[in-house]
């Protein structure tokens, strides 16, 4: 059973940065697109980055020129580094993996998501 873990999260001042981590496990074989996504109290859940398997990134317009999403297709694991926090950034991040294949060459026909890791920035 496909499984993402996050880690990283955490308090940090404003300015700050914060490295985030997300490692994809059970049986894949490749996984198309990795992301990560972000949810305020009392907003929907939006796009942060994505990030293809050939290194083909895609960022929100609000985290362009802070962040920096990346991945090791060895490891299933797509990283996001986020630097000049703003007190807005202040969110429940979730890893997002789509188009997974496992080594059996099956692909999986549904996204599959992490359990979130708060960010928090204080002013």
């Amino acid at each position: 059973q496909v499984q993402l873990v996050e880690s990283g999260g955490g308090l940090v001042q404003t300015g700050g940065s914060l490295r985030l981590s997300c490692a994809a496990s059970g049986g894949i074989f490749s996984i198309a697109d990795m992301g990560w996504y972000r949810q305020a109290p009392g907003k929907q859940r939006e796009l942060v980055a994505a990030i293809t398997s050939g290194g083909k990134t895609n960022y929100a317009d609000f985290v362009k020129g802070r962040f920096t999403i990346s991945r090791d297709n060895a490891k299933n694991t797509v990283y996001l580094q986020m630097n000049s926090l703003k007190p807005e950034d202040t969110a429940v991040y979730f890893c997002n993996a789509a188009g997974v294949v496992s080594w059996s060459g099956r692909p999986y026909d549904r996204d599959y998501w992490g359990q979130g890791t708060q960010v928090t920035v204080s002013s």
